[in-house]
């Protein structure tokens, strides 16, 4: 039995909660929440235990849960590392690089497993689309929110278009070779909407906006390549695919298109989409890894790897804002 301790148990960290107590061959120990009101609600609500210093906590459990704010994930990680413990930590890694390449570190020398929350891994859209034969050569992201004051401790960026930077590295099997960004604070003094066009050395382009001052919400990526689009709404979970058709499409809607090159067969076609939990499927799989002493499917090096491109992004925009005069 795997024993879980949860650090952190605002919006975010009740939704852990609710998918530990389901979570077969685990344990929810316990919880630390510096708030009193909020900790009062969660023991009452939950039927758990809370401690009131994390140590004991992490003495207590076998891996730890941090859905703290992104300012305290480095200061949690640290000290989970140290104990030997197991951690899941929400996106971003850390609030800073010098913080995420000391975790780095940290986790290299240890044998704890360490997985970060790019919850959208799991959206049963994503997955779907994984399996078919992906190679993007250009992608458009469109990723918005209303506003809520909740995780405005960080720009847009970290906040919102990191879930974004995450599915794109993982899809693009290239480096990073430009990034070219601007962004403005609107309701806070963060960026609140922006724009990015990353440039990969393979020719592969992709423009991406985040805000959290929309008036609707918006999850949706657009992948182009050779002979297809791929459409992906993370908000409805759902998958569109338009193609050239193939004697393998025969139960895809088609219609002819006349073109330079002649008429072409288009197919399109909804992959089947599984319902599911993301994040019950993200903490499942923490579990896993730990219990098949496996790498965890979003590592560290992941995430810092999507922190180290919104990190760039932030400094474009920093050094493209025209100053006040």
């Amino acid at each position: 039995m795997l024993r879980i301790g949860v650090f952190g148990t605002g919006h975010l960290g009740k939704f852990h909660l609710n998918n530990w107590q389901q979570i077969e061959g685990t344990e929810l120990v316990g919880f630390y929440d510096p708030n009193d009101d909020t900790a009062k609600e969660v023991s009452e609500k939950y039927n758990i235990a809370r401690f009131l210093d994390p140590t004991v906590l992490m003495d207590a459990v076998d891996a730890v849960d941090i859905v703290a704010p992104t300012p305290f994930h480095f200061e949690l990680c640290q000290a989970a590392i140290r104990k030997g413990k197991h951690i899941f930590v929400e996106k971003p890694l850390a609030n800073t690089m010098d913080e995420a390449r000391e975790l780095l570190k940290l986790v290299a020398e240890s044998k704890v497993k360490l997985q970060v929350g790019h919850v959208e891994r799991f959206n049963p859209a994503f997955q779907a689309a994984q399996k078919m034969n992906l190679n993007p050569m250009f992608i458009e992201v469109h990723r918005l929110a209303q506003f809520n004051p909740r995780g405005t401790e960080v720009s847009v960026i970290l906040d919102l278009m990191i879930h974004d930077i995450d599915i794109i590295l993982t899809l693009v099997k290239s480096d990073v070779k430009n990034i070219y960004a601007s962004g403005i604070a609107v309701m806070t003094d963060t960026p609140d909407i922006a724009n990015v066009r990353i440039e990969f050395n393979n020719g592969c382009v992709a423009n991406l906006t985040s805000s959290r001052i929309s008036m609707k919400k918006m999850r949706k990526i657009r992948l182009f390549q050779k002979d297809a689009y791929i459409g992906i709404d993370f908000l409805e979970k759902k998958t569109e695919v338009i193609r050239l058709k193939t004697p393998e499409d025969t139960s895809a809607f088609t219609f002819d298109l006349e073109t330079p090159a002649g008429v072409r067969t288009i197919a399109i076609d909804a992959p089947p989409v599984e319902d599911g939990n993301a994040i019950r499927m993200e903490l499942e799989a923490f579990r896993d890894a730990i219990g098949n002493n496996t790498r965890t499917q979003v590592n560290e090096i992941d995430g810092f790897a999507a922190m180290e491109v919104a990190h760039q992004i932030l400094h474009k925009i920093r050094h493209s804002t025209p100053k006040d005069e």
